[in-house]
């Protein structure tokens, strides 16, 4: 399997698509065994730059980078270096087996319990909360997974109602993310207080990955999420003159422009899609 269970978000979805998009599903946060984001199970691929050459970084195993892992950079690129034209990518097997129970819990319980679980040695492959309801989703060896449950408690789910459930998740269609306001996604630390910020919330990922239905103005959401030490993306909806993605320091901008420049020095490959100077 693709430990980091990306979402498709259509019937067109391609690998080269997943790679650039960066994007990673509820498995992303794994507690006891990290799985991690696209980025680290990309191993090596191929793009066509802008000047039209070939190249080619990494490989087919591991541990077959020296120097700057360009393989590193395309993923969460949105396409702005060039057209990845083949990828190679690190996978698991799957587990064994999985349960997912529903506990009853209000965020800022949820939360402490979610960092609480995270220093245990427990099987847990992913978590959502949404209005007051925290489920939670073990994977691995049989004996793990039942003692896991018999710990955490809660009402177990039907597997056919838990896969529909992480589905939804992973691919948008669950009914938090079927509405009109605009969505936002907010990186932070997994100990980060509640937000307390206007709209309804979808959190994943222990506690680090907050979905935010508001339309509260972009500043406000990004100034609340710095706040905390982490960063808010406009996700889908609201104002564009407001962009995607939260500014970033002269600095990092300058990198960011070198980069581009290097492999597209005539901005072919959808310019403006991750900042206007790019």
């Amino acid at each position: 399997m693709l430990a980091f269970e990306p979402p498709h978000f259509g019937a067109g979805a391609t690998v080269g698509g997943c790679v650039a998009a960066g994007l990673a599903g509820p498995r992303r946060a794994s507690f006891g065994a990290t799985y991690g984001g696209v980025r680290d199970f990309v191993l090596g691929a191929k793009l066509i730059d802008g000047r039209g050459r070939l190249l080619s970084f990494g490989g087919t195993v591991m541990k077959n980078v020296a120097g700057y892992d360009v393989t590193r950079a395309l993923a969460g690129s949105l396409g702005i270096l060039g057209l990845i034209v083949e990828v190679s990518l690190k996978v698991l097997p799957k587990p064994v087996t999985e349960a997912t129970v529903r506990l009853q819990l209000d965020e800022a319980r949820a939360l402490d319990r979610l960092n609480e679980w995270s220093g245990l040695p427990l099987p847990i492959s992913a978590t959502a909360w949404c209005g007051g309801e925290l489920r939670v989703r073990f994977s691995g060896a049989e004996a793990a997974v039942g003692a896991a449950r018999v710990r955490l408690g809660g009402e177990l789910l039907e597997p056919v109602q838990a896969d529909a459930f992480w589905r939804g998740v992973r691919e948008h269609t669950q009914a938090y993310f079927a509405v009109s306001a605009p969505l936002w996604r907010l990186s932070v630390p997994s100990i980060a207080e509640p937000l307390r910020l206007d709209g309804e919330q979808f959190i994943e990922w222990g506690g680090a990955l907050r979905w935010l239905c508001s339309t509260t103005q972009a500043a406000r959401i990004r100034e609340r999420a710095a706040a905390v030490g982490g960063h808010a993306t406009r996700f889908r909806g609201g104002d564009r003159a407001v962009g995607a993605f939260a500014p970033l320091p002269a600095t990092l901008m300058t990198i960011h422009r070198r980069l581009k420049a290097e492999f597209d020095p005539e901005a072919i490959f959808n310019p403006g899609r991750m900042y206007e100077e790019l």
